[in-house]
């Protein structure tokens, strides 16, 4: 998610003027189906590849793609990637300073540091040098180097953790969020794999989100070098679930009628994430779960508490 705001005014002139010419719209639209170099992009939209590297370039400014020089029999080829699903542009003015009155608490949990799973094969997980447990072997998650996993993978089942609420007692929470890294699993990769993945706060299914797929078409941009020569996932996408006193939204999208009420959060001093897939669920596509060290995204499980 692209976060814009009428207070950034040359970010958003970037990225508007950026949306503001069908050419690029058409390039965007074409990298939803997968990574395209700057001569498959000519030839599909019927221009000249100086233009396409001209529109190319803009989209780029405005951090809408990513571009990577990868070997081509000659010379080098620049490769596109769309680098968001969504925009979203606030024009309120005073949005940014009224949230602004809010404390906020923030804490990341590493995502080897689960209180509680249940997993079956295709199963694993991986650190920055190594694969940690043999492949396909449930057992070993209770395995104690389990702390040092930047990657870990489910066909079923869940994970959950437990993330301590260190905040006044007199404090009103009025938003919680967890962001994370994830995808399906498929074997080796598949983009088009459907995964229902439903996430539990202090044990109240707060919604389920459809994985579109398990992404592995180019590295991930803080992959090992041992893993980028792999045919397994490579990254995964950012989401973030935000529960309110009025909804739960997945990124800016309603999800489900969770409110902050339905969770007991006075109850403990830790809230509880658990997320994976159900045994009714449509699209038994699996999970991967990333940490700061693999895919894309430099961070772990995150939760983020806005109070006052």
């Amino acid at each position: 998610m692209l976060e814009l705001s009428i207070n950034e005014p040359e970010k958003l002139s970037k990225v508007t003027h950026a949306l503001s010419s069908k050419v690029r719209l058409s390039i965007l639209e074409l990298l939803n189906k997968g990574n395209l170099n700057i001569h498959q992009l000519a030839e599909s939209l019927n221009i000249p590849i100086s233009t396409a590297a001209s529109h190319v370039r803009v989209l780029e400014e405005a951090n809408l793609i990513l571009t990577e020089l990868r070997p081509a029999s000659r010379g080098a080829m620049k490769v596109c990637t769309r680098n968001f699903d969504d925009v979203h542009i606030v024009l309120n003015s005073l949005h940014k300073s009224s949230a602004s009155d809010l404390k906020t608490y923030e804490i990341e949990m590493p995502i080897g540091q689960y209180v509680d799973f249940q997993v079956a094969p295709t199963c694993g997980m991986a650190n920055h040098e190594r694969f940690l447990i043999p492949e396909d072997s449930p057992v070993y998650f209770h395995n104690p180097e389990r702390i040092q996993a930047q990657i870990i993978w489910t066909r079923k089942g869940f994970l959950e953790y437990k993330f301590p609420i260190v905040i006044h007692p007199d404090s009103v929470i009025k938003e919680i969020q967890f962001s994370l890294e994830l995808c399906s699993e498929a074997p080796n990769y598949d983009p088009n794999w459907p995964s229902d993945i439903t996430v539990w706060v202090n044990n109240v299914d707060i919604g389920t989100w459809t994985s579109p797929g398990d992404y592995g078409d180019r590295p991930g941009k803080l992959n090992p070098t041992y893993w980028k020569d792999t045919t397994s996932t490579q990254y995964g996408t950012l989401k973030t679930w935000k529960i309110s006193n009025e909804t739960t939204m997945i990124d800016d999208f309603h999800l489900s009628n969770t409110t902050l009420a339905d969770l007991a959060l006075s109850d403990k001093d830790y809230i509880t994430f658990k997320i994976g897939i159900k045994e009714d669920a449509v699209h038994k596509g699996g999970i991967n779960i990333f940490g700061k060290e693999f895919g894309d995204y430099e961070q772990d499980i995150k939760l983020k508490i806005l109070f006052e």
